[in-house]
């Protein structure tokens, strides 16, 4: 027996016969995720305030070269 549940995604028709690319989908699906909205002004704020990370920060943090 699985542990894992199935998760529905539902995106209306018309979003979906438009859109030109899976990105296209992808962007429509984080348009309608709040949290990522929310992370999303945090960051313009921070970056209007010139508090954001720099680029090089991140990379280290995340340990990308």
């Amino acid at each position: 027996m699985s542990t894992l549940k199935e998760k529905v995604v539902v995106i209306p028709i018309d979003i979906f016969e438009t859109a030109e690319s899976k990105e296209d989908l992808e962007d429509w699906l984080l348009s309608q995720n709040a949290d990522f909205i929310t992370k999303m002004r945090e960051a313009r704020r921070d970056d209007l305030r010139n508090s954001g990370k720099n680029w090089e920060t991140i990379k280290k943090e995340l340990c990308i070269k």
